[in-house]
C-alpha cells in the first residue's frame, strides 16, 4: 500500500504542478502520482511540463492521456488547440503513447475498500457497454488500456465526455447502476471561479463541493464520480490540491 495522489488537468501551468509534487514529496517518500491528461496547451509552459514529467520514474509516477494528448498521437483527432506544440514535444507524446508511457486508465483500491476507475474524462454507461460490461475498476481499467477503438475516440469515449451533461446523466438518468466509482479530470459540473453550478438540478442533489481543493463528489447508486481538474486556466488555479489517497493499492 502507499499513498496514492491524483492529480487533475495541469494545461502547461508548470508552477501549481511542481509545487503540488514537491507539498506530496514532503508528506510521504512512498507516493505514487496518477496524473488524469490533459498536460499541455492553455497555460504558460508545456514544454516545462513535458520535461518534468518525463524526469519522473515510471515506478512513482501513471500517467494517463488526456484530449489535448490525443492531438498528437493517433485515432485520426485533427489538431484543434490554436498552438500547437513544438515539435520536439509532439514527439515525445508520440514516444509515450508507443511505449505505453501514457495510459488510458488506472484502477486504485482505497483503504477502505472502494474500488475507482481512474481516467481523463470517465467511462459512460455507453463506453462500458461496449467495453463488455466489465464489474470491476482493475478490468475496466485493463480493457481500456488495450487501447480499443473506435471507442477511444468518439465523444463519448473516456478521453471525450462532458461530466455535466454525457457522463453523470448516462448512469444517474438512463443507465444501469455503476458497478464502481470513478475519478475523472477534463470537466466540471460548477464554476469554480464564481461559486456556481453548472449541472443540472438531479446532479446538483446528489454532489458536494470542495471549493479550496476544487474537488466535486456525486453519488450515484452504491458508487460515486470525484471529479479532479481544478481549471487552471491560463494562469493556474489560486487554490487547489490533489485527490490523496493514503494507504491505498494501485490495482493497474
Amino acid at each position: 500500500m502507499a499513498t496514492i495522489a491524483i492529480i487533475g488537468d495541469v494545461g502547461g501551468c508548470l508552477t501549481q504542478l511542481t509545487r503540488a509534487v514537491d507539498d506530496l514529496e514532503s508528506l510521504s517518500l512512498d507516493t505514487v502520482v496518477i496524473q488524469v491528461g490533459d498536460l499541455v496547451d492553455r497555460g504558460p509552459d508545456s514544454a516545462g511540463v513535458l520535461a518534468y514529467v518525463a524526469s519522473r520514474p515510471p515506478s512513482t509516477w501513471v500517467q494517463l492521456a488526456g484530449n489535448h494528448e490525443a492531438q498528437y498521437v493517433g485515432g485520426g483527432i485533427a489538431p484543434f488547440w490554436p498552438v500547437p506544440l513544438a515539435e520536439p514535444d509532439a514527439a515525445l507524446l508520440r514516444d509515450w503513447w508507443l511505449r505505453d508511457r501514457l495510459r488510458i486508465a488506472a484502477a486504485v483500491r482505497t483503504e477502505d475498500g472502494e474500488d475507482l476507475l481512474v481516467t481523463h474524462a470517465g467511462l459512460t454507461a455507453a463506453a462500458w457497454t461496449e467495453l463488455g460490461e466489465p464489474v470491476t475498476a482493475a478490468t475496466a481499467a485493463a480493457l481500456l488500456n488495450t487501447r480499443p477503438e473506435p471507442l477511444l475516440w468518439h465523444t463519448d469515449g473516456p478521453l471525450w465526455a462532458e461530466a455535466a451533461t454525457r457522463l453523470y446523466p448516462s448512469w444517474l438518468e438512463s443507465g444501469p447502476p455503476m458497478p464502481f466509482s470513478q475519478v475523472h479530470g477534463h470537466s466540471a459540473i460548477v464554476d469554480y471561479t464564481a461559486r456556481s453550478w453548472r449541472c443540472r438540478e438531479r446532479i446538483q442533489q446528489r454532489s458536494t463541493v470542495d471549493w479550496n481543493s476544487r474537488h466535486t463528489f456525486t453519488r450515484t447508486a452504491g458508487a460515486r464520480f470525484v471529479a479532479v481538474d481544478p481549471r487552471h486556466g491560463t494562469r493556474g488555479a489560486p487554490s487547489w490540491s490533489p485527490l490523496i489517497l493514503h494507504n491505498a493499492t494501485l490495482l493497474e
